[in-house]
């Protein structure tokens, strides 16, 4: 005789309930903290806004000109106060070039040159010294003029080293002497001027001028007497 079938107890039926619940889906994983509210987000956006704000006022400062920037105004110099007090301290004679009106003097300096000149009393090399005055021309190119106490060769090559003579300009009856280079090196002209008591100066031109305006700073050194070395 065959046995009929019997309902599963309670304890069974709960058994298979636990079962189907483990076999089910898996939960879904939390959400990104960052996104949870509009404050998280306000502050995942800040660093972006404040780079664009940023950004946006740097090229509203600028500005597409096809013509090139536009020049700047000349720093004003005092180049006759400043060669008159060079005059009452260097050992050489300093001059005060008359250049045109149109001339700016924008700077000067003060410097020296190791072993750039012999002490005629020791035969040694010892340091130079120079006087430079810078001028903005009418074109606008800058243009230098330098007084020293050095060697020719040794005055060009501290401004322009890898020039070499190549001619000379007559100015006046003072012979100029021109170095240029074989690249994009600016031409130097250099003459020695005679002082009172048999006292000379190593004067140096140098700039992006053309041959004029090389002319024109000649005769304007050239030109004029030593300054006065004492008040």
């Amino acid at each position: 005789m065959s046995t009929p079938p019997q309902e599963p107890s309670a304890e069974d039926r709960g058994a298979d309930q636990v079962r189907y619940a483990e076999a089910g889906p898996a939960p879904k994983p939390a959400k990104n903290r960052l996104l949870q509210d509009g404050r998280d987000m306000f502050w995942s956006m800040a660093p972006l806004v404040i780079a664009c704000i940023v950004l946006a006022g740097v090229m509203g400062r600028c500005a597409f000109q096809p013509t090139g920037p536009e020049p700047g105004d000349v720093p004003s110099y005092d180049a006759s106060a400043a060669l008159h007090d060079d005059a009452r301290i260097m050992e050489f004679p300093v001059r005060l070039p008359k250049v045109p009106d149109d001339w700016q003097p924008n700077s000067g300096a003060r410097d020296g040159i190791d072993s750039g000149t012999v002490d005629p009393k020791t035969g040694e090399r010892v340091r130079a010294r120079l006087s430079r005055v810078g001028y903005i021309t009418p074109r606008g190119v800058y243009m230098s003029v330098t007084q020293s106490s050095a060697d020719e060769d040794k005055l060009v090559a501290s401004i322009q080293p890898d020039v070499f003579p190549t001619g000379t300009q007559d100015i006046d009856g003072i012979t100029w002497i021109v170095y240029q280079g074989a690249g994009t090196e600016e031409a130097v002209w250099a003459a020695r001027l005679a002082g009172p008591d048999g006292a000379a100066t190593q004067v140096a031109i140098t700039g992006a001028g053309n041959p004029e305006e090389f002319r024109t700073l000649a005769k304007a050194v050239q030109s004029q007497p030593p300054l006065p070395t004492t008040r």
